[in-house]
């Protein structure tokens, strides 16, 4: 079949509106489970600290009847530190792009500040979560704050080497093996014998599937929601209920078992993901947002790591 004769059709038209969607769609994920879970804190200065105290191990504890009482012995506090990070994002667009008629947006600089606060956010949760060791910085390289792997040393599973555990050195990777339930099985009764109560198993998304097999891989099939269960969000041990969480921004080779309690996030005053104009040197617009954070591990023996796991 052909067309008929001088039928006048839309490929031969010049006239026809764009037929362009209000709505800009994008899947990349802006979850920070660490980040948002963890309690926040202020900081003070760009040297942060805190101070960890422990008791005396228990005993039987008996004296005699009307005996001389006797002093026990003191200790000390720990006195712990991290840096303040530093991270931001800046965003221009020229005067014309904020004129213009924009799809999906009212305001382009509008949409390239969400996006630039969003992206911020991944970046915190990312360097909270890495394996480097504090530092202070100088006048020509940044500060970096010490990330969660480089605090956890007393209960751990590992092939490589612990750090000291004070966010000062990293942890040395090993040979990467599989990941087991009897690992976070042994890991949980050391943290258990320090005096921890983890709730949350902070996984990539490789070891979260493995998870799943855990207790035999039992598979539950709802009848009446005709629907198979393979997996479950809450793993009870032993020593407490560990919520399992997929995080696709710390390493994905570390198994993190983390009492949220005993961490925090340290803001400078008014510098939480805050906003500001930079200067106008043509016709464009730029503003910067920034964040200037720290790490605060409250007590180290209170979580656990599964180190150098296999992540496919």
């Amino acid at each position: 079949m052909a067309q008929p004769t001088n039928t006048y059709a839309t490929n031969d038209m010049t006239g026809i509106r764009e037929d362009l969607g209000g709505i800009i769609y994008d899947i990349t994920p802006v979850d920070t489970p660490f980040l948002s879970t963890i309690p926040r804190t202020e900081a003070s200065n760009t040297l942060h600290e805190w101070q960890t105290d422990s008791l005396a191990a228990a005993a039987a504890n008996a004296v005699i009847e009307g005996d001389e009482a006797s002093t026990d012995a003191s200790t000390a506090t720990t006195r712990l530190s991290n840096y303040t990070q530093i991270s931001d994002k800046v965003a221009r667009v020229t005067g014309t792009a904020v004129a213009v008629n924009t799809a999906g947006r009212a305001n382009e600089m509008d949409y390239q500040m969400l996006k630039r606060g969003r992206e911020l956010k991944r970046d915190m949760e990312t360097a909270l979560l890495a394996n480097t060791a504090k530092s202070a910085g100088s006048d020509s390289a940044a500060r970096f704050v010490g990330g969660v792997p480089t605090w956890i040393a007393t209960n751990e599973s590992t092939s490589g080497t612990a750090p000291t555990g004070d966010g000062s050195d990293t942890r040395t990777n090993g040979t990467q093996r599989a990941f087991t339930e009897d690992q976070v099985k042994t890991v949980m009764k050391a943290v258990f014998d320090a005096g921890g109560m983890p709730d949350m198993l902070m996984v990539g998304g490789f070891n979260r599937q493995i998870s799943s097999s855990f207790g035999a891989g039992t598979k539950l099939q709802k009848v009446e929601d005709k629907t198979l269960h393979t997996a479950f969000d809450v793993y009870e041990s032993d020593f407490g209920s560990l919520r399992i969480v997929p995080n696709r921004f710390q390493q994905a080779r570390d198994a993190l078992i983390l009492q949220t309690d005993m961490w925090a996030v340290a803001f400078l005053p008014g510098r939480n993901m805050a906003e500001y104009e930079l200067a106008k040197t043509g016709d464009t617009e730029r503003k910067q947002i920034l964040s200037e954070y720290t790490l605060e591990c409250r007590q180290e023996a209170a979580n656990g790591i599964v180190a150098d796991l296999t992540t496919s």
